[in-house]
């Protein structure tokens, strides 16, 4: 197609279809993607009509050309230097336009017989005007068209820049006037979109194309530019709002899931597209993370696979199309009738939109959108894909740092808190914990199940106030801590006592709550604490709910002295314990009360034979949570066979090892545990001397028979713990007691109590034995030396 500028008097003939390979100005400036300005031809005809001047100007460059530009021209020297440079200007304009109409990228040949001329309609509406600007003096020589586009009548143009300037909106004249006075540094051409306002008081778009020529003292001399309207290429303002609802709802999208989900609700709901998907570009491969409509016959084998793999990623060189995409970084849009390879093809056999995501001066994805039906892409079309695509980019790499330390701030919460939770005799604990998706901090929830001596067990939860590095500190110190006060045996009320002062003197800002339970496994009293923590729900066995009421006190670390009042409650078996933290039960949205109720009632609810379901049941679906959660469950079931227990007091006499084995050796009789009784005998004199010889004060011996496993224990003064030596010098008189306790015991080890310690020692015993079916027996509490036959205890 040729668009004649000016008034020629001799057409210059081309054919409609040309190929790349053909020898002519045109061919040769598309194949280069540089201009071309052949010497004028001869006259036309034999009766001297003037010979013409003839330019071919790329249009676009390298894959994304899309044709060529020819102007001709009157005369021999149609064509100087200035005119060149305004034509190469005029020719970027022409691009604008085109892509702005969907013009797909040529790249087999100018033109397909039959296809109507699209840029004919592009050419009649830009219409450029031109100008060259003197910088020294102010003086502008420009064209009717020019004058026109400023609502300026030619004859009262004055010659003068000012009268162009006058008539710029002055939100936009510092931009035009770095333009109208460059610097040195200004070079090649430059491009600026503007706002005039008319003397009707319309405001009207312009887009400047211009390009400074140098004096040869290397200054600015001349400004050579032309001037479009440029009111079609700006979005109207529907398209504004579109743009700007897509914003806001990226801006929200926290993650890559979430990114995917507002492209593809803007590009179906907005450009009625038939399927969408969204890849993420890591390294050199594309790794799919959307596909809509998810159903597997929507989509050709190659997407669909790479979705669903465990493993995905797609090198993205293998689809040629697609990484010649990313490469340049420009939306590419084919229409119904381009010819693409089958993966690509099956997309959108109506219509094809390939959206690079750049961010960063990088590409970091792309989306791909498709039509099944023939689609034309327009003006506002494309300006609605262009901004989803540079609006998703900058959300998808938000989205990845979001993820990043969202998992690194989780990695770090559950770092702090207990792998897994304890077996226990007599229940079942589960517990869950949940990160806040509203933030990126790690945060201070914690739980804890502690067992104790003598069938306790301690359930904790707390959280410390606020989300950060320094409240996941005080969260690990304050667990270790109570942890460490449980296991030495202090009474609820005392543990948490303690680990108040504690966190007072740590000096922090902090401070946190916490709800201590006590529970003796055996017979179902429980004794509980509550510092500035929710109190605990509890589930009867006929599937009523109650919370455990006690007087709060304050959360530790606010009061150096507060006083904690110790509760006691009483569990049936088949009753179910919840402790949980305040991101379960309050938000934005909900009170605390009403989710307290909501709790109560998802625990009335839910069945107690699965204990996790239970626990999932109460977190419930929310997908979003302004706070972490935490959530610790025990379901009591009671001991199906209850310990017995027999305890000495051992006396400081010289053969007091002597009477312990006696009383030991009564209790195993009574307790018709008989084969293993000569390791029990000997695990029983070697603890009893340790404790004699290397401590003060009293030492008390106690038998606990709990299944088909015996555990001895012996309790003295003396904090300092036995160490089994490394070595054993046979000449040495002592240190054999620990080897043979050892040797001999299942398992073993020692643990503080309130002022001293105490030392165990489990044996397991042959399955058959009776004692697991005697009668509940009462502990035997000796007070002194028994005269009955030292021998049989031998």
């Amino acid at each position: 197609m040729i668009e004649t500028l000016g008034r020629t008097s001799t057409p210059y003939e081309v054919r409609a279809v040309l190929s790349l390979s053909d020898r002519s100005p045109v061919a040769d400036a598309c194949r280069t993607g540089h201009s071309v300005w052949p010497a004028p031809g001869p006259p036309a005809t034999a009766d001297e009509t003037p010979a013409v001047s003839v330019g071919a100007l790329p249009l676009g460059a390298g894959d994304a050309r899309l044709g060529c530009l020819m102007v001709v021209a009157d005369g021999p020297h149609g064509f100087d230097t200035t005119r060149r440079r305004l034509l190469e200007m005029y020719a970027a304009q022409v691009v604008t336009r085109l892509e702005a109409d969907g013009r797909p990228p040529t790249t087999s040949g100018l033109g397909q017989a039959g296809e109507p001329a699209r840029g004919d309609s592009v050419l009649r509406r830009i219409r450029p005007g031109a100008f060259t600007l003197d910088l020294d003096t102010g003086g502008i020589e420009a064209d009717e068209r020019l004058l026109r586009l400023f609502g300026i009548a030619p004859e009262s143009f004055d010659g003068r820049v000012e009268a162009l300037l006058s008539r710029t909106v002055p939100d936009d004249l510092p931009a035009l006037m770095s333009f109208v006075e460059p610097d040195r540094r200004a070079r090649g051409v430059r491009n600026l979109e503007f706002r005039v306002r008319l003397t009707s008081g319309e405001l009207r778009w312009l887009a400047l194309s211009c390009r400074v020529q140098i004096a040869a003292a290397g200054l600015p001399d001349r400004l050579l530019g032309v001037v479009t309207d440029a009111s079609q290429l700006r979005p109207r303002v529907h398209e504004v709002s579109r743009v700007q609802r897509l914003a806001t709802a990226l801006a929200a999208a926290t993650t890559i899931r979430d990114v995917g989900s507002v492209v593809v609700t803007a590009l179906l709901d907005a450009l009625r597209a038939d399927r969408v998907a969204l890849a993420e570009l890591e390294g050199d491969r594309l790794v799919i993370t959307t596909l809509e409509p998810p159903e597997q016959n929507a989509w050709p084998g190659a997407w669909w696979s790479a979705w669903r793999a465990e493993w995905p990623g797609t090198p993205s060189s293998s689809l040629p199309r697609l990484e010649a995409a990313l490469r340049a970084g420009t939306v590419r849009l084919w229409p119904s009738d381009t010819a693409l390879q089958p993966d690509l093809a099956g997309l959108g056999p109506g219509g094809l939109a390939l959206l690079p995501l750049p961010a960063e001066d990088r590409v970091v994805g792309v989306c791909v959108a498709g039509w099944d039906e023939p689609h034309d892409f327009g003006p506002e079309e494309r300006s609605l894909l262009t901004a989803t695509a540079s609006l998703a980019g900058q959300a998808l790499v938000r989205a990845r740092a979001v993820d990043a330390e969202h998992e690194l701030a989780t990695m770090l919460q559950r770092s702090l808190l207990p792998r897994r939770l304890p077996a226990l005799p007599g229940g079942v604990a589960v517990a869950r914990y949940l990160p806040a998706t509203a933030g990126l901090e790690v945060g201070g929830d914690w739980y804890d199940v502690i067992p104790l001596t003598d069938g306790q067990v301690a359930f904790v939860i707390g959280d410390v106030q606020g989300h950060s590095a320094a409240a996941a500190t005080i969260m690990g110190q304050m667990r270790t801590a109570i942890r460490a006060y449980a296991v030495e045996g202090h009474a609820p009320d005392v543990v948490v006592s303690h680990a108040n002062r504690l966190l007072v003197d740590m000096e922090t800002d902090l401070f946190a709550t916490v709800c201590y339970v006590a529970l003796d496994m055996e017979e179902g009293n429980a004794w509980f604490v509550r510092a500035g923590h929710l109190p605990p729900v509890v589930r009867d066995p006929e599937g009523r709910t109650v919370e455990l009421q006690a007087e709060v006190g304050p959360p530790l670390g606010v009061v150096a002295e507060a006083e904690f009042t110790m509760a006691a409650a009483a569990f049936a078996p088949g009753s179910v314990l919840a402790l949980t933290t305040d991101g379960l039960v309050e938000s934005s949205h909900l009170d605390v009360e009403e989710g307290m109720r909501r709790v109560g009632d998802s625990l009335a609810a839910a069945d107690p034979a699965d204990p996790d379901r239970m626990a999932d049941a109460l977190l419930g679906s929310a997908a979003r949570r302004d706070d972490d959660v935490a959530l610790l469950l025990l379901r009591y079931d009671g001991m199906a066979v209850r310990p017995r227990r027999a305890g000495w007091a051992v006396w400081r006499l010289p053969d007091a090892a002597v009477h312990a084995r006696r009383f030991t050796t009564r209790t195993l009789r009574k307790w018709e545990v008989t084969e293993e009784s000569d390791t029990v005998l000997l695990v029983v004199s070697e603890l009893v001397t340790n404790a004699l010889v290397h401590t003060r004060g009293e030492v008390r011996l106690d038998l606990t028979l709990i299944g088909d496993r015996l555990r001895i224990a012996v309790n003295d003064s003396s904090p300092r713990t036995p160490v089994k030596a490394a070595s054993m010098d046979w000449e040495a008189t002592g240190g054999r007691g620990i080897l043979l306790v050892d040797a001999l015991s299942e398992s073993w080890g020692s643990v503080p109590l309130s002022g001293g310690k105490q030392v165990w020692s489990e044996i397991a015993l042959p399955s058959g034995e009776s004692g697991l079916l005697a009668p509940e027996d009462e502990a035997t509490q000796g007070n002194g030396a028994d005269h009955g036959d030292a021998a049989a205890a031998k």
